[in-house]
């Protein structure tokens, strides 16, 4: 039996470059609202309320912030729920394995862009904090593939559940408001495009679905490709609500290879940015992960005090770094900064037992 040939836009070159001078421009013009009327401090604790995860209610926000959730905080036209469901079906099945490849491979995938790595790198937190950027980060990725935080059946949401919209729109709005600061910094560079622009917003809903298929498939992890297409599609709507322009959704397996591949082609090269924020990743990584190791019998009491052994963070660290070799190859190892160690056999298996994006596994 002949496989069909999916058809495929084309990304052109003129048509990134048009989309790399453009932001979002409606979340844009709620920050720009915010801060006309209430300054760049009104928009200071907007971004807390934006950041915590545990409000998402709108009542106490500006009339512009409320109008948007009102409107932006729904599913977009195309969006099929059975494909979405059956796509967070698809992510509970291998959640494991996909936390470590979002760990060891979408992140520093995403780093290889160099001038929308400049982004992250200006802002002191990704560096500072990484540890609590991957908390967050993960908490949201498990939240938008967890089927109990969507309302595709419009029953009323208990406590803490049916907030995915939310959630994500809140990080819509984190979007526009650091293209905000960073367009007022006094630091940016227009060479590097508009920050957190639409080609970059477009790569980086690609590590969260495709990439994440690509390190599934080097991973040796069995497939369908219905599997592939469902969760690509979910990914997809989750990309619309933060903001992707619709010309930059791949609708199939085949645009995500093509539009992957010109993003790359364009943007990825060797950057200050992106070795800085590789080598905080793989800092994070090693920190969370050594003090995760404690005795279950005494929380206070770590694995080494007793028989069992510890694995220091800088084997951790060097674990982590040969697992982004793996999935990435050396040459953008090699640009990434990340260091070229041996890893001991004994030792390989340890990072399927880290809980490196999955700490929200026991929720789902």
């Amino acid at each position: 039996m002949q496989t069909l040939i999916k058809p495929s836009r084309s990304f052109t070159d003129p048509l990134l470059d048009r989309y790399r001078q453009q932001g979002d421009p409606v979340a844009d013009a709620v920050i720009a609202t915010i801060v006309e009327t209430e300054t760049a401090t009104g928009l200071r604790n907007l971004m807390r309320w934006l950041g915590d995860t545990n409000d998402f209610s709108t009542t106490n926000q500006h009339p512009a912030v409320q109008d948007f959730f009102e409107k932006y905080a729904a599913l977009p036209t195309w969006a099929e729920p059975v494909r979405m469901k059956r796509g967070m079906v698809f992510f509970k099945k291998h959640a494991q394995q996909i936390g470590l490849t979002l760990g060891f491979f979408s992140l520093p995938y995403s780093y290889l862009g160099a001038h929308g790595a400049q982004v992250l790198w200006l802002t002191e937190r990704i560096k500072n904090d990484t540890a609590r950027r991957l908390q967050e980060t993960g908490e949201w990725v498990f939240a938008v593939n967890n089927a109990k935080e969507w309302r595709f059946d419009s029953l009323q949401p208990t406590k803490n559940e049916g907030n995915a919209l939310t959630r994500t729109v809140k990080i819509r709005l984190i979007h526009a408001g650091a293209r905000w600061f960073s367009l007022h910094s006094g630091r940016w560079n227009m060479a590097w495009g508009y920050p957190v622009n639409q080609e970059d917003m477009a790569g980086t809903s690609l590590s969260f679905s495709y990439v994440v298929l690509q390190g599934l498939r080097k991973a040796k992890v069995t497939m369908t490709e219905q599997e592939e297409e469902d969760y690509l599609h979910h990914i997809n709507v989750v990309g619309y609500l933060n903001g992707v322009a619709e010309e930059l959704i791949p609708i199939n397996l085949r645009e995500a290879y093509n539009l992957g591949t010109a993003i790359a082609r364009r943007q990825f090269a060797p950057s200050e940015a992106g070795v800085g924020l590789t080598r905080s990743l793989l800092n994070a990584i090693a920190a969370v992960a050594s003090s995760s190791q404690l005795s279950p019998n005494n929380p206070g009491q770590t694995a080494g005090s007793s028989k069992s052994k510890v694995i220091g963070p800088e084997t951790i660290r060097n674990l982590a770094a040969g697992e982004m070799r793996f999935f990435m190859g050396d040459q953008y190892a090699d640009w990434l900064g990340i260091p070229n160690v041996p890893i001991e056999k004994r030792v390989a298996g340890l990072l399927n037992r880290l809980p490196i994006f999955q700490q929200q596994l026991l929720t789902l």
